[in-house]
């Protein structure tokens, strides 16, 4: 895009060059992407951008399609419009331009989606068991999983713990810098703190090389777990166990949200150990709750014709607990009857 003016006018675009960030670089092709489809509009700078043309620019990422036909992807479109909403922001303090037109755009969110595939806890045993405890580095793995599945977070919320992180006397982490920059401070079981206490007195002391920036987790080769090398180790015990679904330190997470729910967790709890900002993220696994689900409907449901026939074949007992389903039953007709009139 190209207003007519010189590289240094205020005016004119910024040609994001040379970056060697990963972060920097992503941002500087969104810039340009947007400043492709604003030229070809006749858009030749940043003053003469408004709310309603960045909505615009909006509704053609969302109706884009790639060579294979498919749409971009929620987190795509975010990628590509959140550079814009911070360049606007920066131009307008610098007073480059007067109003910032990207101060009331809504950006899209993710849906929220079930998980694929929720650990069943004869599933996690499973995996937690595939770990070579003759070995340093089966114990160090032991200590990772029963760490993922009984806090909860996040995997490079794990692969940042220091040794400082972890209070042996309160049985707690404290997440530094999680999602959002939030800090939070997390439980962990008494299984899991026995294992993180063997790795840290005897197995952390012979992978850590000098200088020892005091990480809690390390790789065999005394450096900190990358998000990727950490997603390939729990993925391989997964694999051993022959759990074939996608994910790996994830479903850990979600394991432990459902396990504890299940177990009669408040939810509000659950939002604070997981780090969720809005609650509406944790409700999630209300739905993915179908085990207690199922109990509530097969406890309160009224078409339960097996189960009181079951009631009426078990002696005594059984027929006190199909009286009990009948005044239920006679109360439920009640109330619909009492709701007609």
């Amino acid at each position: 895009m190209s207003c007519g003016k010189s590289a240094r006018c205020p005016h004119a675009w910024p040609r994001p060059t040379g970056h060697r960030e990963q972060g920097v670089v992503l941002k500087a092709k969104a810039l340009r992407r947007f400043i492709s489809w604003a030229d070809e509009r006749g858009i030749g700078s940043p003053v003469e951008v408004t709310l309603p043309i960045l909505e615009r620019y909006q509704r053609y990422l969302y109706h884009y399609r790639k060579a294979d036909g498919a749409p971009l992807a929620f987190t795509t479109q975010q990628l590509l419009l959140v550079p814009l909403r911070s360049f606007f922001k920066w131009a307008t303090r610098s007073r480059h331009i007067l109003t910032n037109p990207a101060s009331e755009l809504i950006l899209p969110r993710k849906p929220l989606r079930l998980p694929a595939h929720v650990l069943t806890i004869e599933e996690v045993e499973t995996v937690l068991n595939q770990t070579d405890l003759a070995h340093i580095s089966g114990v160090r793995d032991r200590a990772i999983l029963e760490t993922l599945y009984s806090t909860g977070v996040r995997r490079m919320e794990l692969a940042g713990f220091a040794v400082f992180d972890w209070d042996r006397a309160r049985g707690a982490l404290t997440v530094r810098q999680g999602k959002g920059g939030r800090d939070r401070v997390v439980p962990i079981g008494d299984r899991a703190a026995a294992w993180l206490m063997k790795y840290a007195d005897e197995v952390r002391p012979q992978l850590a090389r000098e200088p020892d920036e005091g990480t809690l987790f390390l790789t065999d080769y005394g450096e900190p777990f990358g998000k990727n090398r950490l997603g390939d180790l729990v993925r391989r015990y997964l694999d051993h166990a022959g759990i074939a679904v996608p994910g790996s330190c994830h479903l850990f997470r979600h394991a432990c949200a459902t396990h504890m729910l299940e177990n009669g967790a408040d939810i509000r709890f659950i939002q604070v150990l997981l780090g969720h900002a809005d609650i509406a993220s944790t409700q999630i696994y209300t739905q993915v709750s179908i085990v207690k689900l199922k109990e509530i409907h097969a406890a309160t449901h009224p078409a339960r014709l097996k189960r009181r026939q079951a009631a009426n074949g078990a002696g005594d007992g059984g027929k006190d607990q199909a009286d009990a389903l009948d005044a239920h039953s006679a109360l439920l007709d009640a109330l619909a009857a009492e709701a007609e009139d």
